[in-house]
């Protein structure tokens, strides 16, 4: 299960902030090498994750949301490797629900 409100607010302060605080401790927001997208990994009910910013120059929705001035940020499940959600301007949505 999925915590939204943690991604929401891993979401907003990875758009809006140099670090994010979580309940024990601070992870800095880095930037991926290729595109220089902001990303930051966590850890929520035991699983490693991952928030990154979404590409603009994607031609999905999420790119062409991203291209309008949302804020877009995928949340992926570092195990896995699969994309489990999406938050745009802190809303988010989980995929497969």
């Amino acid at each position: 299960m999925l915590d939204v409100e943690l991604m929401s607010s891993v979401a907003v302060q990875m758009m809006e902030q140099s670090s994010v605080k979580l309940s024990d401790k601070v992870v800095p927001v880095r930037r991926t090498t290729s595109n220089r997208l902001k990303f930051v990994p966590f850890v929520m009910n035991g699983q490693e994750y991952q928030a990154i910013e979404q590409n603009a120059a994607k031609p999905s929705r999420w790119g062409e949301m991203a291209r309008q001035g949302h804020r877009v940020v995928q949340f992926r499940d570092l195990r896995t490797g699969k994309y489990v959600a999406v938050a745009v301007d802190g809303q988010v949505t989980e995929y497969g629900r």
